[in-house]
């Protein structure tokens, strides 16, 4: 997404009270460890932003905003460290590194977008004046170095590429600079970064994990660390590794949006509605009250959709639905990027399809809203296709299902084409072939239907999660469920279940669908396992929400 830089006057509210827990000075760097001259970093209204360890070879004033900048920039909120790596370019114009963050800013490992081509050509040189300027120790000359790797020749060279580049020189930077904990988590970021999604061992995102964890026994109050601790170990195998960060990095940066929402991608993880509900909420707030440039923030639809996601696994329905009315009722500019897109999109998708309302998702109107650059997004427009296309195929309109499964290959072929590193074409492709399972199981098809269930199930096992979403808008495996408990194939509907509950934990469809095939296959230990479970994660919504009422009666009659 571009970066829009602020106006310097306009950074009052980001120029940082720092509270000095070392001296700092270029000419002591090479006299004490680098972890020692952790520097703590508060905002202007005196919330902690964390612990940073970053010498630079700058005026004491730049000095700080550098490392305001760098706690900016390690809680991805992009814009921001953009003004303050800029304010510190402005104080000394000598400070190498502040033309190095503000190219920094531009590249977003994680995220699914990536630069233009004027922002590769500003980047390219800003890394010009980062070079020449003032007087760089051998450190900072590497960290110029590595940031250039990704820039070089980044218009001949798809992202993939460019990130593998950056990778192979961040690791050379933490090599040279082993005491240095800022290299060794630009090294962690770019190895998720570039990690292999077919790899179902994870063993790129445990080593960066490990890698983010030994900074946090140095300091353990680096938003960094606990930043790339939660996105290491936001897979089904590893999320409880990281349930004590994810627990401490709001106390780390407790008004800082991303990192409120940040620990909730554990909290979905592993199934902790509750306090997903608390940290999203704290997290939108956060990120309403602070507009960037004047337009809605990302960050605070991004909270949004994990918001709402978590109410209705709580079974919450009113609560999500509050969410969808406050979604409707922002006025005035908003971020155009693929964040704010997915929360429009998959929020009415979600409540829709996971309440199995499949005449409002057969109703839900693509590309909205309308200000939005829909055409970038065709992995976004392609949610509600998909729910339209479920819609209709449930409701006997086979037609207007087809339409929407033929609208989905198109989108498909525009996802897979999409720059970033993760590929939208295979999740789109999942929702393809999971419509096209309904529709042939509408038609009477049923041995066809199961097939390509199956198939879009196994597919949809081989890959990971986007870090935009807290889970698919309807999980495949879930949707096999769906359709063999139909056809009283309860065993086979239990294991599909079972099989979705590992991938995400705690999901109320589900349990209930678990608990519903034992129960039918007369298996009432099973059943009353699962119901148990369901009650125990929606405690809240017995009376409101028919599945959780059949699991209640259940339990009463057992």
């Amino acid at each position: 997404m571009r970066q829009v830089s602020l106006p310097f006057d306009s950074l009052s509210r980001w120029i940082p009270l720092i509270a000095i827990v070392t001296a700092l000075s270029a000419c002591s760097a090479g006299e004490q460890s680098i972890d020692s001259m952790a520097t703590e970093v508060v905002d202007a209204d005196g919330a902690s932003m964390g612990s940073v360890a970053f010498p630079v070879s700058c005026t004491e004033d730049a000095s700080t905003r550098m490392r305001l900048g760098l706690a900016l920039l390690h809680n991805m909120t992009y814009t921001e460290a953009e003004a303050a790596f800029r304010s510190a370019s402005e104080q000394d114009p000598d400070c190498a590194l502040a033309y190095w963050g503000v190219a920094m800013t531009y590249v977003h490992p994680l995220w699914p977008d990536v630069p233009s081509a004027a922002l590769f050509e500003s980047g390219r040189a800003l890394l010009e004046q980062a070079r020449t300027r003032g007087t760089r120790t051998p450190r900072e000359e590497a960290y110029v170095a590595a940031l250039e790797a990704y820039y070089r020749d980044a218009e001949t060279r798809d992202e993939p590429a460019r990130l593998a580049s950056y990778a192979a020189a961040w690791a050379q930077v933490a090599a040279d600079h082993p005491d240095d904990p800022e290299a060794s988590l630009f090294r962690a970021l770019s190895l998720m970064a570039t990690a292999p999604g077919s790899d179902q061992t994870f063993a790129t995102q445990r080593e960066a994990g490990a890698i983010a964890e030994q900074v946090l026994t140095r300091i353990p109050d680096h938003p960094g660390a606990h930043h790339y601790t939660i996105h290491a170990y936001d897979f089904p195998p590893l999320a409880e590794r990281a349930l004590p960060v994810a627990r401490s990095y709001g106390k780390v940066a407790p008004d800082n949006s991303h990192a409120l929402h940040m620990t909730s991608h554990i909290f979905t993880r592993v199934g902790l509605w509750e306090e997903s509900i608390e940290y999203n909420a704290r997290a939108a707030d956060a990120a309403l009250h602070h507009p960037i440039n004047g337009a809605t923030s990302h960050h605070h639809l991004h909270a949004m959709d994990y918001l709402a996601y978590a109410h209705l696994q709580r079974g919450d329905d009113a609560k999500a639905q509050e969410v969808l009315r406050h979604l409707a009722s922002l006025d005035g500019p908003m971020m155009d990027n693929s964040v704010t897109a997915y929360a429009y999109a998959a929020v009415p998708a979600r409540i829709a399809l996971e309440r199995q309302r499949w005449a409002d998702a057969a109703r839900l109107e693509s590309r909205r809203p309308a200000a939005l650059s829909w055409d970038n997004y065709p992995h976004l427009e392609a949610i509600t296709e998909f729910a339209r296309a479920l819609g209709h195929a449930h409701s006997g309109n086979m037609v207007a299902a087809r339409k929407s499964v033929a609208r989905l290959g198109v989108l498909q072929t525009q996802a897979a084409a999409l720059p970033g590193a993760y590929d939208w074409g295979i999740q789109v492709k999942i929702q393809e072939v999971a419509a096209r399972a309904w529709i042939a199981y509408g038609e009477g098809r049923t041995d066809e239907a199961v097939k390509l269930m199956k198939d879009a199930a196994a597919l949809e096992a081989t890959t990971q999660k986007n870090p935009v979403t807290p889970g698919e808008v309807l999980p495949a495996g879930e949707l096999l469920g769906d359709m063999l408990i139909d056809l009283k194939r309860y065993d086979e509907a239990l294991a599909a279940y079972r099989s979705a509950l590992e991938r995400s934990p705690n999901r109320l469809n589900s349990l209930y669908g678990a608990g519903r095939a034992a129960e039918l296959a007369a298996d009432k230990q099973t059943a009353t396992d699962y119901y148990r479970q369901l009650v125990a994660v929606a405690p809240a919504s017995a009376g409101t929400h028919p599945r959780l009422d059949h699991a209640g009666k259940f339990l009463n009659k057992s």
